[in-house]
């Protein structure tokens, strides 16, 4: 089926103008124009990495990637391939975190109007070959998510809906990566991947240390480590012609948001890779938005796409109780059913972990008995309390050259034990840390970059003010001031 994004160089250039001018006319500052082209062309590189394969045509539209008044891209095929091969993760740019925090100030929504000229320009770039891949749609559904989660995070006011890019896929072509599988040789060049035979098998023993490692999750813990004890005795036993009982070894993951679910998954899938359960040990993440479509037919077939991708390690299904809550005529029932087909048809090979909150998730498994029978062993992740939040803090810093001072350090202690102790519903664990985290960043940022000549110690240091939010602060001190007024007054 052909797309309905696909334009000509030029006309996308056309676009790309009008949309950019479109954003600065917003009260942006026309400054940004440098940031954004380059932020723009990233995503294109990583986008395309998802393709079925470049040609000339994915050069001349790279070529026109810049706004007005800005220079003019010179991609050649050979310098576009390589920028490709070496692009491919996602990250926010740091004008982007300024927008938000700018809306939420003023009332305003340009961060949310960001994200739907980025889905728009991005949708003509995965079309510049008339396709638009499943993998190309993910990821420019995974570059707004993580902007929207910017936005919802800063404060900015919700604003109307932008496109759905996996409603424009036209076929799930693999990629060009996959196509082309490329590995960097000591020498900076690239050389052909190894076949997955020669493919070294990941390493049992540092996995276990990296497990052991994570901030607390001492059941957890315990827990994984008993499975891999129980599954190696299993295969020692299979080995020696010795009778083993059947056993599934799916999993499922109760907990809160940011309980480290994800980064256990994907330990676990590494683990059982290491110990032969599995033949690769990648992880595959999706949630309902990457298994259900939204016509009749299409489900299946976008599920289906999603287990080759996971066959040979572990696919993780998020929320996956949202599968089974749109009731009797819901498209979800059909990822369930496939989805349990192919738990069937290649046991052997593959294992599924559901996560999600705990009461859901058991209303989840009783639902359908196909599930009941095959997920038996369930693993509760708890919420971090305020000195493990803290660790997980100081963590992150010292791995980001990051240097609290003793105030600082003893700032975070406050703040996480305050975070921890009125948590509420919307409690984000680990992600609160994260998003913390860099919200500090931002704020040390704009302080070191006030210095006249700021040395390496400066870069690196985090006081308290740096963990401070600006509108405490002025609440704060506006407090203050009344004082005063309000004892005078009382007198």
């Amino acid at each position: 089926m052909p797309t309905t994004w696909s334009r000509a160089p030029e006309e996308f250039h056309k676009i790309y103008v009008a949309n950019t001018d479109a954003f600065y006319r917003l009260g942006s500052n026309q400054g940004l124009a440098k940031e954004l082209d380059e932020f723009v062309t990233k995503c294109a590189l990583s986008l395309w990495s998802r393709c079925g394969g470049l040609n000339e045509k994915h050069v001349a539209m790279a070529n026109q990637i810049y706004s007005r008044n800005q220079p003019r891209p010179t991609w050649m095929l050979w310098s576009l391939t390589s920028a490709v091969c070496e692009e491919d993760v996602f990250l926010p740019p740091v004008f982007y975190w300024n927008l938000a925090e700018s809306d939420a100030k003023r009332g305003t929504e340009s961060s949310r109007t960001f994200i739907r000229m980025l889905t728009n320009i991005l949708l003509y770039l995965a079309a510049v070959d008339d396709d638009v891949t499943y993998a190309e749609a993910a990821f420019i559904t995974e570059c707004t998510d993580r902007l929207t989660a910017i936005c919802d995070t800063s404060g900015v006011r919700k604003s109307r809906d932008g496109l759905n890019p996996l409603d424009y896929v036209t076929s799930g072509e693999p990629s060009f990566q996959e196509k082309h599988p490329q590995v960097q040789t000591s020498g900076g060049e690239t050389a052909p991947a190894a076949k997955e035979d020669e493919q070294p098998k990941p390493d049992f023993d540092a996995l276990m240390a990296e497990l052991e490692d994570l901030v607390g999750l001492t059941e957890v813990k315990k827990d994984v480590k008993n499975l891999m004890n129980l599954v190696k005795v299993r295969k020692l036993r299979q080995e020696n012609d010795l009778p083993v009982p059947p056993m599934s070894l799916h999993m499922v993951f109760l907990g809160n948001p940011g309980t480290g679910k994800t980064t256990v998954a994907r330990l676990v899938s590494g683990l059982y890779a290491a110990i032969g359960v599995l033949s690769k040990g990648q992880l595959v993440e999706v949630d309902r938005s990457g298994l259900v479509a939204g016509y009749v037919g299409q489900t299946a077939i976008k599920t289906q796409e999603v287990i080759k991708k996971a066959l040979g390690g572990v696919l993780f299904i998020d929320e996956a109780y949202s599968l089974s809550s749109g009731g009797e005529n819901d498209f979800g029932r059909e990822a369930i059913e496939t989805l349990l087909k192919a738990m069937e048809d290649h046991r052997d090979d593959l294992i599924v972990i559901v996560a999600g909150y705990t009461g859901p998730m058991e209303k989840f498994i009783n639902s359908n008995p196909g599930l009941e029978s095959r997920f038996n062993k369930y693993v509760f992740f708890p919420d971090y309390d305020g000195e493990q939040l803290t660790e997980m803090f100081r963590k992150r810093c010292e791995k980001n050259g990051y240097t609290l001072s003793e105030e600082a350090d003893a700032a975070a202690v406050k703040l996480f034990t305050e975070l921890y102790e009125e948590r509420s519903d919307n409690f984000g664990n680990g992600r609160d840390v994260r998003n913390i985290f860099e919200d500090m960043i931002v704020r040390q940022s704009n302080r070191v970059a006030a210095m006249e000549n700021p040395s390496k110690e400066d870069l690196m240091a985090v006081l308290p003010a740096d963990l401070e939010d600006s509108e405490e602060e002025e609440e704060e001190a506006d407090a203050a001031q009344d004082a005063p007024e309000k004892e005078e007054k009382s007198e």
